[in-house]
């Protein structure tokens, strides 16, 4: 990693994934047609798996460019300004997979990734060339050899006009989901994320893609990750569908024991919305790429966790085994929430991960750093096992990651939280009682839309404080919404975790469960007078 801090990287790494395309130019009736190719090889997921075992017996090596004195000159601003031509797209003659662009190298992507097109067993490296992109008469590109390389790459829907994937910066790609807009990213590894001790962030060194004849929307992806303390194989089974879906199957190999090993991360922003309007200095009303994070537990609870901009980076966790789903999601979908009509928070994808082998016992562990702009991402998640992360030892996890408008299995018969308030307690008129806040939570969908005053009542559990007050009820002239409350009278500054789900006749759950972590510290309201 060059040095800068880990929220400029990610917040860099979203944002060059989005460079357009130039438009105008015609589509190539071949389907690699300019490009030039290494010899072909032998390739195989099985071969590449022996590669990752055989590398991660071998000291790690910086693989960082040696042009890096005119890298640093492509900035920001440079790198906006390089565009690769759509008639050199790979596989853009409509005969399957997705027509592929590729990233150029710049300051902030400076280790080349080698990529290479795999057809009939055998893999090619595709060869840099200046002549792929366009760039003007005095960028400092232009001084580069051939041959140095690519930062990545993006496939395209079958007129260039707009892409739906895209791997760049480290082992980051992303999505646009099913309401074509980027937001948050994955990546294929997290390690030591938010301990004592810098980050490590793993890069997918060499990739190869391979089309599936006859099927436009799907293309493989193959990854060979790489750091100081791991390897591992990867293989991404990539179809844009209605909202892309991917099967990722990895197998890693340490190189040394590794303190925490997070799989399958995912990393979002979440700055404020109703939640915490008393942090709101911009004149929208919302500003999130995701709003909560959901599991699905191991023993079939739906937990539902709103996210927070906290006072100091916090992390918590959550203990499952055989947990069969979590995601970061973003669930309010009105526009009239967000106002923005420029970056569209209101259709940004939530990102769901599905096990498909058996995961046993971990924890999911969410991460949020405190942020005071939209442009940095501040909220990561992801998979720890418990099982140690040591050399010799070869660790499999598969799964499917959904880029989606909402959760791929939602709970038919619970309530799903849609919202949540907090404000000062007590009840309006009459002298409001000290150090006591309301919080205020909306539900819809399941039974909870057809349930009548007294049917149901909240179960509220505090880590520390008394619940004072406690109620549910349907919102009148509101059909299908369902609202609980509770008003806790908390003493000091210290977080308060808090968990609640509604509950009918016969003590059944009616709503998945709200989970919460309250900062006393950072609001003036629930203070009484």
């Amino acid at each position: 990693m060059i040095d800068f801090n880990r929220r400029d990287f990610l917040s860099l790494a979203a944002a060059f994934s989005v460079v357009a395309p130039l438009p105008g130019r015609a589509l190539a009736a071949a389907g690699a047609p300019g490009l030039t190719f290494g010899p072909a090889k032998p390739f195989s997921f099985d071969w590449l798996k022996e590669e990752a075992k055989a590398l991660s017996e071998r000291p790690w090596q910086n693989a960082r460019s040696p042009h890096g004195e005119t890298l640093e000159k492509i900035d920001y601003d440079a790198f906006q300004k390089i565009r690769f031509r759509s008639d050199h797209a790979l596989w853009a003659d409509g005969k399957g997979g997705a027509p592929v662009q590729f990233f150029h190298l710049g300051r902030y992507f400076q280790e080349p990734v080698l990529i290479h097109v795999v057809e009939n067993g055998e893999a090619r490296e595709v060869l840099y060339r200046q002549a792929y992109f366009d760039l003007p008469a005095d960028h400092p590109a232009r001084g580069l050899p051939d041959n140095i390389g690519f930062s990545g790459f993006r496939l395209h829907e079958p007129s260039q006009k707009t892409d739906w994937l895209a791997f760049l910066g480290a082992s980051y790609f992303r999505s646009s989901g099913a309401l074509n807009q980027y937001g948050l990213s994955a990546r294929g590894l997290a390690i030591d994320t938010a301990l004592p001790k810098p980050e490590e962030f793993p890069r997918f060194s060499r990739i190869w893609l391979e089309r599936v004849e006859g099927e436009p929307d799907r293309v493989l992806v193959y990854a060979l990750l790489d750091s100081p303390s791991i390897t591992g194989a990867y293989r991404f089974d990539c179809a844009r569908a209605d909202g892309p879906v991917m099967d990722v199957s990895s197998t890693l190999y340490p190189r040394k024991a590794i303190e925490r090993l997070g799989v399958a991360p995912l990393t979002s922003m979440y700055w404020y919305s109703e939640t915490n309007r008393g942090q709101a200095v911009d004149w929208r009303p919302e500003i999130h790429d995701s709003d909560g994070l959901a599991i699905w537990m191991g023993n079939g609870e739906r937990l539902w966790r709103p996210l927070n901009n906290p006072p100091a980076t916090v992390t918590n966790a959550f203990v499952d085994a055989r947990p069969r789903g979590f995601g970061l999601l973003q669930r309010d979908r009105e526009f009239t929430h967000y106002q923005d009509d420029g970056v569209f928070y209101d259709r940004r994808p939530s990102a769901w991960v599905e096990p498909v082998n058996e995961w046993a016992s971990g924890q999911v562990q969410l991460v949020e750093i405190p942020t005071d702009d939209e442009i940095h991402d501040n909220i990561v998640m992801y998979w720890v096992p418990d099982e140690p992360v040591e050399p010799g030892r070869a660790l499999q996890f598969d799964y499917r990651l959904h880029w989606t408008a909402s959760e791929p299995f939602p709970a038919e018969l619970l309530g799903r939280v849609m919202a949540t308030r907090t404000g000062t307690g007590g009840i309006p008129g009459q002298p409001r009682p000290k150090n006591t806040t309301r919080f205020v939570v909306d539900y819809r969908g399941g039974e909870v839309g057809a349930l009548e005053r007294g049917d149901a009542a909240p179960v509220v559990d505090l880590s520390r404080g008394e619940v004072t007050l406690a109620d549910s009820h349907p919102v009148v002239g509101q059909s299908g919404l369902y609202r609980a409350f509770f008003d806790a009278r908390i003493e000091g500054t210290d977080p308060v975790d808090m968990r609640m789900y509604v509950k009918g006749k016969g003590d059944r759950a009616l709503t998945e469960t709200w989970l919460y972590q309250y900062f006393p510290n950072r609001s003036a309201q629930g203070r009484g007078s």
